[in-house]
């Protein structure tokens, strides 16, 4: 017979189906008419632990528990997924439930690449890691919170020029198509297509920060691009994705800020990227439909 603790949690209908809280407890959540479910409830601790994650991600708060709140010493924030690379969390309602990552560099300094929900207590414990130095914005959906950030920090604020317009307060400005250097080891590849300004950020040929460009997609067991969910050019995207991919691109985790995250051999992910490249090209516009997203 199942605790009390272990029992009764589910997700409230103010979700939005953006995939967070499937990406945190794949085996818990799912995806059922077109939005997150709990289809089954925890069995033990760790699945437990799970939920809160879930819960502690997602935008809208909607993981819920019927008999209590969650619990602030399950909040796992920011998560490590590698050996320098952390999950932020807390996702904002703001940036359409964009993931957001914090990543060590050989200084010990961190970069932050898109952002959580703001509020003084995270930000406090995001730079308990080490000084934050910048703050990447990826691309124009993203820009909420970006300022408050490099400010309470002390970073230097990025942007592409071509989505400057959003955060028109930023430090550094990215010009061109061309990849520029940004920090040690830290290039920046301007992609546009998904706005026109978006951006990769790749360090040490190993992290791939894709924004909204490409992620992984479960249902595909690949890479993919939201060609239904396209604010500037899918054509240009292809393109894009062309060139980049050509140029040689080397990296072994794609992290995107929607859709999931996933680490191959670098020789792999590059054949994917190749072959990404050459579906986009084929690939016409069409209306934006955000329920055609395969996750």
């Amino acid at each position: 017979m199942e605790t009390p603790q272990l029992a009764h949690w589910y997700v409230d209908s103010r979700c939005t189906n953006c995939d967070v809280a499937r990406q945190l407890a794949p085996d818990l959540i799912r995806e059922v008419d077109g939005r997150a479910e709990v289809v089954r409830q925890p069995r033990d601790e760790a699945e437990v632990r799970q939920l809160h994650a879930a819960a502690y991600a997602c935008h809208t708060r909607s993981i819920r528990h019927t008999h209590h709140r969650l619990d602030p010493d399950l909040d796992p924030f920011p998560l490590p997924l590698d050996t320098d690379l952390w999950l932020c969390g807390h996702n904002s309602p703001h940036t359409a439930a964009a993931n957001s990552y914090l990543l060590r560099r050989p200084s010990g300094t961190l970069m932050m690449i898109d952002t959580p929900r703001w509020s003084t207590a995270l930000a406090a414990r995001y730079e308990a890691l080490g000084a934050v130095t910048d703050v990447l914005l990826t691309h124009r959906d993203h820009v909420a919170h970006g300022r408050r950030y490099a400010d309470r920090f002390g970073a230097r604020l990025w942007i592409h020029e071509g989505d400057l317009d959003a955060a028109p307060d930023a430090d550094r400005v990215l010009r061109g198509t061309d990849p520029a250097e940004i920090g040690e080891g830290v290039i920046a590849y301007p992609l546009p297509g998904h706005t026109r300004g978006s951006v990769l950020y790749v360090a040490d040929e190993r992290y791939c920060f894709a924004g909204d460009s490409f992620y992984w997609s479960r249902t595909t067991g690949d890479l993919e691009v939201a060609d239904s969910v396209t604010w500037y050019s899918i054509v240009e995207l292809g393109a894009s994705l062309a060139r980049t991919a050509a140029g040689g691109l080397r990296f072994e985790w794609v992290l995107p800020g929607h859709g999931d995250r996933k680490r191959l051999p670098a020789q792999e992910m590059s054949e994917r990227l190749r072959q990404l490249a050459e579906r986009t090209r084929r690939l016409q516009p069409r209306p934006v439909d955000f329920t055609a997203i395969r996750w």
